[in-house]
């Protein structure tokens, strides 16, 4: 893939969309890519979360959580595992290629060295996780107004 396909493909994803060019150039030198054929395991429920994942091309399905929930599927541009991109933590289902896939894998240290480098990028993080907090506070109170008697 070419440098601004790559850079076009970072750009459509989650938290990514939030970047300049410059911080997406340096992500796509500095992040390791994996090829995986169909049925290839990408990472299994319970194993370190030491990274985040863009599907570059291909497709990745992740096992439901729950009994009868349907799998999750990720194309193009989808960013798996986005808080063990500045967390280490536990995966939480197997992600497995249904198709042949690439993936790129961004560990924290990455996006700690790409937010230090690029401080707009940091801020642009920020706010958007912080609406993302709002907006969970949001539905919580909401919630909470359901079962409060009266």
């Amino acid at each position: 893939m070419a440098l601004d396909d790559d850079i076009a493909i970072l750009a459509a994803a989650p938290v990514f969309g939030l970047f300049g060019r410059d911080a997406l150039r340096l992500l796509t030198f500095a992040a390791e890519r994996r090829s995986l054929d169909a049925g290839d395991l990408l990472f299994a429920r319970g194993a370190p979360a030491d990274g985040g994942f863009v599907v570059m091309s291909g497709t990745i399905e992740l096992a439901p959580r729950a009994a009868g929930a349907e799998p999750v599927t990720a194309e193009r541009s989808a960013l798996i595992g986005r808080l063990a991109l500045l967390v280490r933590g536990e995966r939480p289902s197997d992600a497995r290629a249904r198709t042949p896939a690439e993936v790129m894998r961004i560990t924290p240290t990455l996006m700690r060295r790409v937010l230090e480098e690029f401080p707009d990028a940091a801020a642009a993080i920020h706010d958007a996780l912080a609406e993302d907090l709002s907006g969970l506070s949001r539905n919580l109170e909401r919630v909470r107004g359901l079962f409060e008697p009266g």
